[in-house]
């Protein structure tokens, strides 16, 4: 007898995998241009569907930009989240918020290329402006949290504020940089030097 919840589930997969290479395709379609001249036919291609059924998936092409940006965020509060849990104390803490940051699935070339093109495209997408400030906010809340037990709140506040400024720094100096290679141990050691000078009394 079958089982329909089983080819159900197939499904589900053909579809999760065919969507994870759609967002991998564009993400590297962006870094091949350097902006958001890509066309959904030059996705489809590198994904190995057609353009068709990218539009089932996705519905329109700033539709999919704003996937590969929510998937890029998604990743981000992964990487964050796994070395928080692991974190022992809250100068680890706040060292767990910085590695995640810089982790290489996601301070990578494709990665990089994507967020500089993603800034400029929030300058006319509400939606990926709104991304972008769910970014910031996550970024800042988190090193706060980190950095308050140790500093008090009003420093906290403002370490955090200088450490976020910083990492987009060393990120926007990447992706203006394309040729040198993301060097995501030695950015992250760049931050925790600031942040450790800032910490002393």
């Amino acid at each position: 007898m079958t089982d329909p919840d089983r080819h159900t589930g197939g499904r589900r997969s053909v579809e999760t995998a065919r969507r994870e290479a759609v967002i991998a395709a564009t993400i590297a379609a962006i870094d091949d241009v350097g902006s958001l001249d890509v066309t959904v036919a030059g996705i489809a291609a590198r994904a190995g569907i057609s353009p068709a059924l990218v539009h089932h998936y996705f519905g329109s092409k700033d539709d999919l930009m704003i996937a590969a940006m929510r998937s890029l965020l998604r990743n981000y509060r992964h990487e964050v989240a796994q070395r928080l849990a692991a974190a022992e104390g809250q100068r680890e803490r706040v060292s767990a918020v910085v590695a995640g940051c810089f982790a290489p699935s996601q301070f990578s070339r494709e990665s990089i290329s994507a967020w500089l093109v993603f800034y400029l495209y929030a300058r006319r997408s509400g939606e990926a402006a709104r991304l972008l400030r769910i970014y910031f906010r996550r970024l800042e809340t988190n090193l706060v949290s980190a950095l308050r037990p140790l500093v008090g709140l009003p420093r906290a506040a403002r370490i955090a504020a200088a450490a976020g400024a910083m990492i987009d720094g060393v990120w926007l100096r990447q992706a203006l940089t394309p040729l040198s290679r993301p060097d995501p141990v030695g950015a992250a050691a760049m931050v925790e030097h600031f942040i450790e000078a800032e910490l002393k009394p």
